[in-house]
This record gives structure tokens, C-alpha cells and sequence, in this order.
């Protein structure tokens, strides 16, 4: 009897902690990886990285003067508003990367609360 009690609770202990290592460890790595994959394809849409490799290079190779100020001036806007964007989609998730690593805290909580 004392075996199967002893068994029970270390298969318990086991499987909570396997639990946490799954939701905490794996799950972090999915969003991070989720994460890059979005800041990916948003860069593959607004084109930043190519914007500063070539924020000098004149706007549609037009070697005038005005040329080269208007294609400084049009990706400064360009690499501000992506910018923008991109640090709306960090914050997003954040806040549910946040959210989501409160969730079995706030159940134990709960739970422990109602006992």
C-alpha cells in the first residue's frame, strides 16, 4: 500500500512539473519563434531593413539634387512608420506572451483561494 501511494505522488510530481517545463519552457520557444516568424513577414511588407541598407541611394535613381533629398527625406518617413509598426506588434505580443505565462499562476491562485 505504502508503494502505490508513494508511486502515485511522485508520478504526480513528476507530470505537474513536466506540465510547467511544457507550458513555460516549450511554450516560450513557440513564441518566440511566432514572434520572429511576424517580425518577418511584417519586414517582408514594409522593406526597413532595405530601407536603411539604401537610405542614401537616390529615390528611383533619379542622381538629381532634389532626387537624393526627397529619397532621404521618403524613407526616413518610411523606416518611422515601420518602426511604428513594429513596436505595435512587439507590444501585442508582449502583452499576451504576458497574459499568457500568468495563466496557471492565476489558477493555482484561484483554486488555492477556494479551499
Amino acid at each position: 500500500m505504502d508503494f502505490s501511494i508513494v508511486y502515485l505522488g511522485r508520478r504526480f510530481l513528476y507530470r505537474a512539473g513536466d506540465f510547467f517545463h511544457h507550458w513555460y519552457v516549450d511554450g516560450s520557444r513557440v513564441f518566440g519563434r511566432r514572434f520572429m516568424s511576424m517580425m518577418t513577414s511584417a519586414d517582408q511588407s514594409l522593406a526597413v531593413a532595405i530601407t536603411f541598407r539604401h537610405f542614401f541611394e537616390p529615390l528611383y535613381k533619379d542622381y538629381t539634387v532634389i532626387g537624393r533629398i526627397l529619397g532621404v527625406i521618403f524613407r526616413t518617413f518610411r523606416i518611422a512608420i515601420g518602426g511604428v509598426i513594429y513596436l505595435f506588434i512587439a507590444a501585442v505580443f508582449v502583452a499576451i506572451y504576458l497574459i499568457w505565462l500568468a495563466i496557471p499562476a492565476v489558477i493555482i491562485f484561484y483554486a488555492l483561494k477556494h479551499l
